[in-house]
């Protein structure tokens, strides 16, 4: 039997591309989208393009019997997962604090947090059976670094890497790891059509000249992931271009050749 991942949030940009990574490496890949039908459909490009099992799901945020649901049919599948990549998220965009009704404020937690852990706790039922998986949250550099008007998102970010380490305290004695990439910038699609000049916002400016790809998200879930890290639990991996480091970006500086 091929290695399997469960992916959330793969039907397009940065949750796809990590479909893509896993699949060049054989795994047979289920993904999750809130769109039963975009869900499908890029599990068909995975299987064709790269000739492995992949199916889609519906996902309902916050539905534990949803959840419970996926994770059942996986199994009937004839899988244990090997790895499960937490990649979808509640952007919490534009809450000002006078202004956000606590209810849009608190679904950011719903899925950024406690939808998480009801997706974490079925795959590591499955893991726990084999004595051995794999984790991995896709937070943010905001965890770290606040942005205007999402609070939410912020703090839930931040909130995902305690969790991921509670986590790893816990299940590592089923062999189970929980790893965290923090992505910055990402060269999506509003950033290269430059959507409210989003290309000349300070997060573009890292000491390396350059923001990331899809693919290095993707690159970075995957050794996490994968037994290539098969001694790192309870981490943080950050692909930002180095912005976290820097005090005081530099407005004028150019990748030099």
């Amino acid at each position: 039997m091929k290695k399997s991942v469960f992916i959330t949030g793969a039907a397009s940009g940065t949750g796809f591309a990590i479909a893509q990574r896993f699949a060049v490496e054989g795994y047979n890949v289920f993904i999750g989208s809130r769109s039963e039908e975009n869900a499908k459909d890029a599990a068909s490009k995975i299987s064709q393009k790269y000739g492995v099992f992949s199916k889609g799901y519906k996902t309902v945020v916050f539905d534990e019997k949803n959840v419970i649901e996926i994770f059942d049919d996986i199994k009937n599948q004839g899988y244990n997962l090997d790895c499960l990549v937490l990649n979808a998220a509640n952007l919490g965009i534009g809450q000002k604090i006078f202004e956000v009704n606590i209810s849009d404020f608190m679904n950011v937690y719903e899925t950024n947090i406690g939808w998480n852990f009801m997706m974490v706790r079925q795959a590591a039922l499955q893991m726990r059976e084999k004595n051995k998986g794999a984790i991995v949250f896709i937070s943010s550099n905001t965890a770290y670094r606040a942005i205007e008007d999402r609070i939410a998102y912020s703090s839930s970010k931040s909130g995902i890497l305690g969790m991921s380490r509670a986590l790893a305290f816990d299940l590592g004695k089923y062999g189970i790891r929980v790893n965290c990439v923090l992505p910055g910038m990402i060269k999506t699609e509003r950033w290269k059509k430059n959507l409210k000049g989003i290309q000349n916002i300070l997060s573009n400016c890292t000491p390396i000249g350059d923001i990331a790809d899809f693919e290095d998200i993707a690159n970075a879930a995957y050794f996490l992931g994968s037994d290539e890290a098969k001694n790192i639990t309870g981490a943080e991996l950050t692909v930002d271009g180095g912005n976290t480091i820097q005090l005081v970006p530099d407005m004028d500086r150019k990748k030099q050749k």
